[in-house]
């Protein structure tokens, strides 16, 4: 559950708000107390690209459609139109 931080906390404790966003606290900034904006900790992007081993470990792992694996093979080797 996120914590309620006032704008005056924020302003007057910017660098202990920030610290607990650092360590993966979920904030909620109030303005008189009545919910204004959830602030949440970054999370880096990540490529959503992955080698075809790690695919097939989770179509593995999730039980995929059995055929899928055969369609992403007939995908890998058709050209694509532009």
């Amino acid at each position: 559950m996120a914590r309620d931080v006032s704008i005056r906390e924020l302003r007057n404790s910017t660098s202990s708000v920030v610290a607990e966003l650092e360590a993966g606290e979920r904030l909620t900034l109030t303005v008189n107390r009545r919910p204004v904006a959830d602030i949440l900790p970054h999370i880096e992007q990540r490529d959503p690209w992955v080698p075809s081993s790690e695919l097939r470990r989770i179509v593995h792992e999730a039980s995929a459609d059995p055929g899928l694996l055969d369609d992403l093979d007939d995908v890998r080797g058709a050209e694509l139109d532009d």
